[in-house]
């Protein structure tokens, strides 16, 4: 995570792909819950094309 994610507001997350990195929009993927930047979060949903939904790595 590179932004806080939470309610009412967009993070961004860093996706190593295909030997490179790409940024992608990031939301909880849980109502209500806020994920702070450097937390390691799993893309529970994807959405074309640079939205991800992510849940924290408990």
């Amino acid at each position: 995570m590179t932004g806080t994610v939470g309610p009412g507001l967009v993070g961004e997350v860093m996706v190593r792909i295909r030997g490179g990195a790409e940024h992608f929009l990031a939301y909880p993927a849980v109502p209500g819950e806020r994920i702070e930047p450097g937390t390691p979060v799993v893309i529970v949903e994807y959405q074309a094309p640079r939205t991800v939904y992510v849940a924290a790595v408990v």
